[in-house]
C-alpha cells in the first residue's frame, strides 16, 4: 500500500485530518509525479499526543533494548536500500549513482555509527557522592531539509532513539518520499507504538506547529538560517531546547606548499558534489595570489569535464537542482557575480547545452573574487565555486573567517603541522585537513549563524539528553 496520502502516527498509517495535498515535482522534467498529504496543526497535535503517551515507557527501556531496536532498524533500512535510492533520485534529482553511493548510504552509515556510539555510551557516572544521570529530554520535534533527506533524518532520529526520546518528524515537503519510506522502515523494525511519528506538510503550517507546541521538549532543525531564526523565535515561549544546523559558506584554504593540481581538482569536485547542494561544501576556494591564474585553469578544466544530465542515467555526475525557486535564485547570484566584476571562468547563466527543460545549472567557476562580492558572501545552493586570491597566510585566515557562517572549513597543505596551526585559527565547527574520509564520529554543527548543537555519533546522542545530578547519592 502506498502511504503518500497518509501520516504515520501512534504506530499506524492514518488519514490526515485535513484534505489538502501537494504535488511532488521531478526536477529533471519539471512535472509532478505524485502527491503527498499536507498536514495541519491538528495532525501535529495528534502526533505529539502519541509521542507523549509513548515517552514514559520508551524512556525507561534499557540501553540493551534500544540497541537491539537500532539493529532491527538498520536491517529494515538495508532491505529498502534500493527503494530509498530510487526515491531520492526522483524527488530531488540526485544522479542515481550518487543516490546509491552517497544519499542512501548516509542513512545506513548513521545507523551504524549510532549503534557503535551507543555501545560505548555511559548514561551515568559518579562524581564524589553525587550521581550524574543522563536522561532523554522528552518528545523531540524534527524538521529536516531536502538536500540530504536521509542523512538529516537518520542523523537525528537514530541518536534520539538511542537516547530514549520519542519523535515527531516533518520531512521537507519538496523531497518527502524518502521520509515516508523511512517511516515504513521504522514500522517494519517494530518501533514501539508512538515512539516515532511522521507528519508531512509545509513549514508555515506543520513546522510552525512543531516549533511552538507546548508538549514538545526540543526541536532539532536543519535548513536555512532564515528559517532557523523563525523556529527559535517560535520555540522561545515554551523554553524548549533548539538545536540547529543551518547555512554555510565554507572556505577552502590552499596553502602555498599544497599540491595545487590535486587541491584544486578535488576542491572543485567537492564543491559540485550533490550538484552543489550541500551546506558544508567548500564553496570559497582561497589560493595564493601568485598561483591564481594557474588555479583558474585547473578549475575551468574540472568544471568543463563535469557531466550534467539525466539523473536516471548511470555516469551522470550533476543532475538538476531541486526546484524552480532554487534554479532562479542561483541564476540571480551568477548574474550578480558577473555584474560585480568577478571573472567568469566556466559556466554562467542558463542551462547547459542540449538540456531544454529541467532545473539544470551550468557548473560555474568565478575567479578574481573579492571577499565583499555577493557570490563570496551569500550561500549558493548550486554548482558555483568562487576563487579568491590571497597575499599571505594571515590574510587567508582573515578572509576565511570573514563570514557570518561557520559550519565547516578546509585546509590543504604538504605540512601537517602548518595545516593544524591554520585549522586552529578557523572559526567553524568542522575543519577538514587534506580532504579526509568522512568521519561519522566527529562532531558536526556550526559556529555563528550556521547554528548550534552538534550531530553524529556520541555527540548526536548527547544532544537529546538532559543532565540530572542526584546529590547525596553516596558511593
Amino acid at each position: 500500500m502506498r502511504h503518500e496520502l497518509q501520516f504515520y502516527i501512534d504506530g499506524a498509517w492514518v488519514d490526515p485530518l485535513g484534505g489538502s495535498t501537494l504535488e511532488v515535482i521531478d526536477p529533471s522534467t519539471e512535472e509532478a509525479f505524485t502527491q503527498i498529504a499536507v498536514g495541519t496543526s491538528a495532525d501535529v497535535d495528534r502526533a505529539v499526543k502519541a509521542a507523549r503517551r509513548a515517552f514514559d515507557g520508551f524512556s525507561r527501556t534499557s540501553k540493551e533494548e534500544r540497541l537491539e531496536l537500532l539493529r532491527r532498524i538498520l536491517a529494515a533500512y538495508n532491505a529498502r536500500y534500493e527503494d530509498i535510492a530510487q526515491a531520492v533520485s526522483r524527488e530531488m534529482g540526485a544522479p542515481i549513482d550518487f543516490a546509491r553511493e552517497a544519499q542512501a548510504f548516509t542513512g545506513q552509515a548513521h545507523l551504524e555509527a549510532a549503534i557503535e556510539a551507543m555501545e560505548a555510551f555511559e548514561f551515568e557516572r559518579q562524581r564524589g557522592t553525587t550521581r550524574v544521570v543522563r536522561e532523554p529530554i522528552g518528545v523531540v520535534g524534527m524538521i529536516t531539509p531536502w538536500n540530504w533527506p536521509l542523512n538529516q533524518i537518520v542523523c537525528k532520529v537514530a541518536p534520539a532513539i538511542a537516547a530514549g526520546c520519542t519523535v515527531v518528524l516533518k520531512p521537507s515537503e519538496i523531497a518527502p518520499l524518502t521520509g515516508i519510506i523511512f517511516a515504513e522502515v521504522m514500522h517494519a523494525a517494530g518501533v514501539p507504538q508512538g515512539a516515532f511519528n511522521l507528519v508531512n506538510g509545509t513549514g508555515p503550517e506543520v513546522g510552525q506547529a512543531i516549533a511552538s507546541h507546548p508538549d514538545i521538549d526540543m526541536v532539532s532543525f536543519t535548513g536555512s538560517t532564515r528559517a532557523g531564526v523563525q523556529v527559535a523565535k517560535l520555540a522561545a515561549d515554551t523554553v524548549k531546547r533548539v538545536s540547529q544546523e543551518l547555512g554555510g559558506k565554507s572556505a577552502n584554504i590552499i596553502l602555498p606548499d599544497a599540491d595545487l593540481e590535486n587541491a584544486v581538482r578535488v576542491g572543485v569536485t567537492s564543491c559540485f558534489a550533490n550538484t552543489g547542494q550541500s551546506c558544508d561544501a567548500p564553496t570559497r576556494m582561497l589560493v595564493p595570489l601568485d598561483r591564481h591564474e594557474e588555479a583558474l585553469e585547473i578549475a575551468k578544466a574540472v568544471a568543463e569535464e563535469s557531466t550534467v544530465g539525466d539523473p536516471k542515467e548511470a555516469g551522470t555526475v550533476l543532475g538538476p537542482v531541486v526546484s524552480r525557486a532554487q534554479y532562479d535564485k542561483i541564476q540571480r547570484l551568477i548574474e550578480a557575480g558577473c555584474s560585480e566584476g568577478a571573472v567568469l571562468v566556466a559556466g554562467g547563466l542558463g542551462r547547459p547545452a542540449g538540456l531544454n527543460r529541467g532545473y539544470y545549472v551550468r557548473p560555474t567557476v568565478f575567479g578574481g573574487v573579492k571577499p565583499d562580492m555577493t557570490v563570496s558572501r551569500e550561500e549558493i545552493f548550486g554548482p558555483v565555486l568562487v576563487i579568491i586570491p590571497y597575499a599571505d597566510e594571515a590574510e587567508a585566515i582573515r578572509i576565511a573567517n570573514d563570514t557570518p557562517y561557520g559550519l565547516a572549513a578546509y585546509v590543504q597543505s604538504g605540512d601537517i603541522e602548518q595545516a593544524r596551526r591554520v585549522a586552529r585559527q578557523l572559526r567553524a565547527g568542522t575543519i577538514n585537513i587534506n580532504y579526509p574520509d568522512w568521519d561519522l564520529h566527529a562532531p558536526f554543527g556550526g559556529y555563528k549563524q550556521s547554528g548550534n548543537g552538534r550531530e553524529y555519533g556520541a555527540f548526536g546522542i548527547e544532544e537529546f539528553l538532559e543532565t540530572k545530578g542526584i546529590v547525596g547519592f553516596g558511593n
